[in-house]
């Protein structure tokens, strides 16, 4: 209950949207765990000589841009190449990786062509983390980019991506590469992401999480067709770039995310890491679905906000909000 628009949205980030901060440390702890529990397969037993030097959290948990409720935590787990080299021409999605003769499990992986298969390596992984204590169960994720591992206790599970590390290319910049769900590898950046996500932060006077939260806490529970996480977030992060301030009130500033979104969901989307180009793969349909339904919520946020700042009336606009986020928005009183 709320008797003003400020307190209700105070209430509504706090309560619904941003992830408990008790859940936040407790997922912390057991990422440290889980990695800890990793290091120790290093070059035991058969498996992969590991660097940990380049371990990475990435995903919108290390981001600090995860709206509530936390399902999964994204781990890169760093393999030292033992030799093994790469293909630095291959298609940044499809990456041969010619194997280390050194290592007994990069051996044990590789394709008569001398290529290192990325769904056999994870598949390593998936067999090792089954003896884990804590861990009910590992799979291949359905992207076969990563393997999932539930814990027996915790509503979060890990997608935990091996990963190589290149040497710096002739562009200036070095890549991870990861398992590309066909058996080859791919070039990917997270530190870039990060990077990317942190200064716009910065630069716009820390509002920016907390708006990518509230944007993708309306994306998953208030619509039918929704837009892939990362996708969302991208979008936000280009609307932040091309503006020369955000408002200090999150509902001003998620009412300009909506015509943003309605405003270009059409439209290609370049990727944060500049390596995949144009990530907008929404289908079609979904696309003027998304359009009409962030254009409809805008409608009603200005509605809402004429309310309050012209009639004084906050009552109704609390309403109107609810109308947009639906019952879990604080009511009036």
């Amino acid at each position: 209950m709320a008797l003003t628009v400020n307190t209700a949205f105070d209430e509504f980030m706090r309560n619904s949207v941003n992830l408990d901060p008790g859940i936040v440390s407790n997922a912390r702890t057991s990422r440290d765990n889980l990695i800890e529990n990793i290091a120790e397969f290093d070059d035991k037993d058969g498996f992969f000589d590991l660097c940990d030097s380049f371990n990475v959290h990435f995903g919108s948990f290390a981001r600090k841009t995860k709206c509530r409720e936390l399902d999964d935590i994204d781990l890169m787990i760093g393999i030292a190449a033992s030799g093994a080299t790469y293909y630095a021409y291959d298609p940044w999605d499809n990456v041969r990786i010619t194997a280390s003769s050194s290592n007994d499990a990069q051996v044990e992986c590789t394709r008569s062509d001398g290529t290192l298969n990325s769904t056999q390596v994870l598949n390593r992984f998936r067999k090792k983390l089954e003896n884990v204590r804590e861990y009910s169960r590992s799979e291949i994720h359905r992207n076969g980019e990563a393997v999932t591992l539930n814990l027996t206790s915790k509503d979060w599970s890990f997608d935990i991506v091996p990963c190589f590390h290149t040497v710096v290319e002739s562009n200036g910049r070095s890549y991870y590469l990861i398992p590309n769900g066909n058996g080859n590898w791919k070039k990917t950046d997270p530190k870039k992401d990060r990077d990317h996500v942190i200064n716009t932060n910065q630069e716009k006077n820390g509002r920016v999480l907390e708006l990518i939260r509230l944007c993708k806490w309306w994306n998953g529970n208030c619509n039918s067709a929704r837009i892939p996480s990362y996708i969302l977030e991208t979008m936000i992060i280009n609307q932040c770039d091309n503006m020369d301030e955000l408002s200090p009130w999150i509902d001003m500033r998620f009412r300009d995310s909506l015509k943003f979104i309605a405003d270009h969901i059409l439209l290609p989307i370049e990727d944060m890491k500049e390596i995949q180009g144009d990530i907008n793969t929404i289908d079609y349909i979904d696309r003027l679905l998304i359009k009409a339904r962030a254009n409809e919520c805008y409608d009603k946020a200005c509605t809402a906000m004429k309310k309050e700042l012209d009639d004084k009336d906050h009552h109704e606009s609390i309403n109107k909000w609810r109308e947009i986020f639906g019952e879990e928005f604080p009511a009036y009183g």
